[in-house]
């Protein structure tokens, strides 16, 4: 006999595209209220309460979760899961800036009011308004909440608030977030060249260079790059980048040291903008990484993409991704069945990653292998030399983001310093620079010297070396050092 809970023939095999009806929902919903908008003003008339899908029951009685299908399979169920905000503090060269939303995207600044349904029952205020309001985000609804813009039975509004239905709502306005505000700020700088058309800088790792959306207003406008160049060159920088960004034509992570350039002219800072497209100038960086790399240089020639499950992290393991590294110098390998690269670009499509390498030393020491490497990038993904090093199976010294250890065994000099980490950041250091003057064409190279700290780490290392054939000390635990990865060629 069938079970009951068995689908009707000819739907045993229908899924529900979860995602897509969503979408459709809220395209429909939008559209709807923004007729009802346009009726309402036309005659006068009060705003229709908006279509809000109710909450749905994911209570599941036991002995469902447990069981089977005729066909065998396991029943699936999928959760959607939302993307979380990427700090900004994790943002470096191909990082896009977060900018409050564009005023000619919201609706006009009117008063809006209807009564809700009884589908709003359960839900709190932020949320039934993100759905209402189609047109705005969860965070502006937040925002309009915090800012005393929304009434609930003419009362002022609570984000956390819980809707019964039968509520008369009243929104006024539009979200307007408070402005970020850049101010001189005198922090000190490392100038490596200076003229009137642009200026190196050799930043401390630790420094964001500009500020953030995502973080609270002392923080996200204060103790930045852009702060200290206000204070040093003040009215001298270019205005290419907005008044958030003066002067900045490329980044550099928060936790990566080295040099940056700065344009005091737009004419400086288109014509860098262009050498940066072109890939006419070359940027050089010295990086330590765990363990011996086999080959002395190489070109990692890996696509790179954000990661879906971990959004602060960046990765090399992408769909469809065939591609390998090659011996220095030569094209990269794909396969013969890898699709061909799509004209159009989404958001967490792969982009495509060039890193060269060169082996500077090798170290055997008691606190393990490390690789001293001199790496050139062709592009400037995010993350890129760490995500690529790490694809590798050679995390970068101190980066626990992508697998490598906190702790260097051996490294402590009193009882305090064996909690904390060997490294309070990457060891990844923007040394070299090299490019033509964008105004009068003229060689520049440029050379940035190790940081203090890095400097200090590294002759600690060369102290401790072993002689060759001499097996490295066991260290007590298991290592969180990346698994080195099979590459194909």
């Amino acid at each position: 006999m069938p079970s009951k809970n068995m689908l009707r023939k000819g739907k045993r095999r229908q899924s529900v595209k979860v995602e897509y009806r969503a979408a459709r929902d809220a395209a429909e919903a939008a559209e709807k209220q923004e007729l009802a908008a346009a009726e309402a003003a036309l005659y006068g008339e009060e705003l229709p309460a908006p279509v809000v899908k109710p909450i749905p029951n994911t209570a599941v009685p036991d002995k469902r979760t447990r069981g089977y299908q005729k066909s065998g399979r396991r029943q699936q169920r999928t959760t959607a899961v939302a993307e979380k905000p990427i700090p900004p503090s994790e943002m470096d060269e191909d990082d896009e800036l977060i900018l409050p939303d564009d005023p000619s995207t919201l609706p006009a600044s009117t008063l809006r009011t209807w009564t809700t349904g009884p589908e709003a029952r359960e839900y709190r205020l932020d949320s039934y308004l993100a759905q209402a309001l189609p047109q705005i985000s969860r965070a502006r609804a937040q925002l309009l909440i915090d800012h005393g813009q929304v009434r609930v039975n003419g009362i002022v509004g609570k984000t956390k608030q819980k809707l019964h239905g039968g509520e008369k709502i009243a929104v006024d306005g539009n979200p307007e977030p408070a402005p970020l505000k850049a101010t001189p700020e005198d922090i000190p700088l490392s100038i490596v060249y200076e003229d009137r058309h642009l200026a190196v800088i050799d930043k401390p790792a630790g420094m964001m260079v500009h500020a953030g959306s995502g973080l609270n207003d002392d923080a996200r406008s204060s103790g930045t790059l852009v702060n200290a160049l206000l204070f040093h060159f003040k009215d001298q920088l270019s205005d290419v980048g907005g008044a958030l960004r003066p002067g900045i034509v490329h980044r550099l992570d928060k936790q990566t040291s080295g040099l940056i350039m700065v344009a005091k002219s737009d004419v400086a800072h288109r014509a860098l903008a262009a050498m940066f497209s072109e890939r006419s100038l070359e940027k050089r960086y010295l990086a330590l990484v765990h363990r011996h790399i086999k080959s002395d240089r190489g070109l990692i020639d890996l696509p790179i993409a954000r990661d879906r499950v971990r959004r602060t992290r960046m990765t090399t393991r992408v769909p469809n991704n065939y591609m390998t590294t090659a011996s220095h110098g030569s094209p990269s390998l794909r396969h013969p069945d890898e699709p061909e690269p799509s004209t159009q670009r989404r958001t967490n499509d792969p982009r495509p990653a060039r890193s060269h390498y060169t082996v500077l030393e090798r170290l055997h020491t008691a606190a393990g292998d490390f690789t001293l490497v001199d790496v050139k990038i062709e592009t400037g993904r995010t993350h890129q030399i760490r995500v690529h090093m790490q694809a590798l199976g050679h995390p970068v010294v101190g980066d626990t983001l992508y697998g490598a250890p906190a702790r260097l065994p051996g490294l402590a000099e009193d009882a305090a310093a064996k909690d904390g980490p060997t490294l309070l950041r990457n060891f990844l250091h923007a040394a070299h620079l090299s490019l033509g003057h964008p105004i009068t064409g003229k060689p520049l190279e440029l050379e940035a010297a190790l940081p203090p700290e890095l400097a200090s780490l590294l002759e600690r290392l060369r102290a401790m070396q072993l002689p060759a054939g001499t097996a490295v000390p066991a260290k007590p635990g298991k290592s969180a050092s990346a698994k080195p990865v099979k590459t194909k060629g």
